[in-house]
């Protein structure tokens, strides 16, 4: 059996990026919200970090959707 080397370590490397990238965007979401509520606590309105959290919310529930589409596909 001989192991592919630079195609495992491109698969490892696209992984890497994807995965940071999700958690970025998960985490910029979790940050809107938190805006959101510092803003109620002192009388004032967040609609964009709330638009915003939400857009990112969204963005990483159709990488996972589309993620799993890729594996269902391909089996």
């Amino acid at each position: 059996m001989k192991i592919d080397w630079a195609a495992l370590g491109s698969v490892f490397g696209t992984s890497l990026v994807f995965t940071v990238g999700l958690v970025a965007l998960f985490t910029l979401g979790i940050n809107g919200l938190t805006r959101r509520e510092k803003a109620a606590a002192q009388g004032g309105s967040a609609t964009a970090a709330v638009t915003g959290a939400y857009v990112c919310f969204a963005a990483c529930a159709a990488a996972v959707a589309y993620g799993i589409y890729l594996i269902v596909a391909k089996a």
